[in-house]
């Protein structure tokens, strides 16, 4: 389960890079009562989500150095986003941009893991990240999407330290992760292997009261449903979705929310 403040090697910011700004604000504003707050001048168009008044996302307007166009990208906490960088050359990734400065949010850097996925990681500035987690509305799970779900998992294990662990799924058995020594019962992020050629992509899931509903109104709204709502058991009910510009990312309802 994510928590606030994050921890080392734990999600500590999403971002979604979009190419309409105003309609992306429309969009997550009616899906999920986000407001819209830019972050001034000279910070490169960048801004951020609140619900009722918390952070809970960023988002720029800009796609062009974005792999696969308008999407959310994911970013872990790192004290130190140099050691991290070694790290992960070390591991067989490779560093994309940065380290820079995004205002009061940190120093940010980007890179690919060994399998060809993007992230990022986040040196904390003055500013926490996100303030809310696991509410409806907000970020409560990633999961990485990748062609190589051991090597993936190896990798993070090596940058961050993760423990990896694993529960029985439909059809096999689905792996996840956990910050360093945190156990199972912190697990942030889980690993699912697609298959065919090309670079993965991490995903977010945002706890949503009633995802039929919401699903429907993604769809209304103008975005698209990838996969339908289907129970998990013991999980809850998932669905997959894009914005009108194909930004991916999940909708839960959870066992223990809906509990």
């Amino acid at each position: 389960m994510l928590s606030i403040p994050s921890v080392a090697g734990s999600p500590s910011w999403i971002a979604l890079a979009t190419p309409d700004q105003e309609a992306a604000n429309a969009f997550y504003g009616a899906l999920f009562g986000w407001e819209f707050r830019p972050a001034g001048p000279g910070s490169g168009g960048h801004g951020r989500y609140l619900l009722d008044g918390r952070t809970v996302a960023g988002s720029v307007q800009g796609t062009q150095e974005r792999p696969g166009g308008p999407s959310w990208s994911v970013c872990f906490h790192s004290a130190d986003t140099g050691a991290t960088g070694r790290a992960v050359v070390a591991a067989g990734g490779s560093a994309m941009s940065g380290p820079h400065e995004v205002g009061s949010l940190g120093r940010l850097s980007g890179f690919r893991d060994s399998t060809g996925a993007p992230f990022s990681v986040r040196e904390p500035g003055d500013r926490p990240g996100m303030e809310v987690v696991n509410d409806p509305g907000t970020l409560c799970w990633t999961e990485l999407h990748t062609t190589d779900v051991p090597a993936a998992a190896a990798f993070y294990r090596s940058v961050f330290g993760w423990e990896i662990n694993s529960a029985p799924y439909p059809g096999g058995t689905y792996t996840m992760a956990a910050p360093a020594g945190r156990g199972p019962e912190a697990n942030t992020g889980g690993f699912v292997r697609i298959a065919g050629a090309g670079a993965g992509h991490w995903l977010p899931y945002f706890e949503v009261s009633d995802t039929d509903a919401v699903a429907a109104s993604a769809r209304r709204l103008g975005g698209s449903v990838e996969m339908e709502p289907v129970d998990l058991p013991g999980v809850g009910r998932l669905a997959r979705a894009t914005d009108p510009h194909g930004a991916r990312f999940s909708l839960i309802t959870s066992v223990s929310a809906a509990a």
